[in-house]
């Protein structure tokens, strides 16, 4: 692992898996939505508004996905001091909050038909509400101290600290009586949905997963490069100095 945390390198393999990622996410995000809006039959109970579940579905999956990596990245930021680790962290948070975002917008637009209202604070939408502000804290954290190497120690101890609202996110239909349906898809022995709905379901997952990658390799790529031209400048600017 420490083999990676060389900015060179780590510049080398997003710059490799950025395009590749980007290009097969789309075309697996296009392929799932045709499968998910004109192959896959209507669902019994719920008609054709169950469809918006190939962006809910996905999107809720990455918030959880894209935290995951943020806690893992400010974890090995914090034990090892890696420079890639924070960089990394850093281009996860803003993609991280938008996939929760659109979960919780998507949420909301397919809870009001079946559910008769937009919102309820039940455990499961209050706690993927929570990792949102999570997210937003975070990136707010960051941009908190003149010293940005205080504002990124900060910012990784929250986002480790958080991490505790994971389990709480996917037991919460368990442990709770919510109004949020329990598991049908995490149960691989026997998932209780239908491959002809199912597998588009997969493909935009697989795709959502991809473009989150591109999206993370992207940013690392740019924060890369701005922290290498601050420092030319600061070391232009001693140099000027002596």
């Amino acid at each position: 692992m420490h083999r990676y945390a060389n900015p060179t390198l780590y510049g080398r393999i997003v710059d490799r898996v950025r395009r590749p990622a980007a290009l097969a996410g789309l075309a697996l995000i296009l392929v799932g939505l045709y499968l998910g809006l004109f192959v896959a039959p209507p669902d019994y109970q719920q008609g054709e508004s169950f469809r918006i579940m190939y962006v809910h579905v996905p999107a809720a999956w990455m918030a959880m996905f894209s935290y995951a990596g943020l806690a893992v990245s400010s974890a090995v930021y914090l034990i090892w001091r890696h420079g890639v680790a924070d960089v990394t962290a850093k281009a996860i948070a803003p993609a991280g909050a938008a996939f929760t975002a659109i979960a919780l917008v998507t949420g909301s637009l397919w809870g009001q038909p079946m559910w008769g209202t937009w919102w309820v604070w039940d455990a499961r939408l209050t706690s993927v509400l929570l990792l949102f502000f999570l997210y937003l804290g975070y990136m707010v954290l960051r941009d908190a101290f003149d010293a940005p190497e205080r504002g990124a120690k900060a910012a990784a101890i929250l986002a480790v600290v958080g991490v505790v609202n994971l389990p709480i996110i996917k037991f919460s239909v368990d442990w709770w009586n919510t109004l949020h349906q329990p598991a049908t898809i995490s149960k691989l022995d026997a998932p209780s949905i239908h491959p002809s709905m199912l597998w588009p379901l997969l493909a935009m997952a697989l795709g959502f997963t991809l473009i989150f990658v591109a999206i993370v390799c992207l940013r690392a790529r740019t924060e890369l490069l701005e922290r290498r031209a601050r420092s030319l400048e600061m070391q232009a600017a001693l140099g000027r100095a002596e």
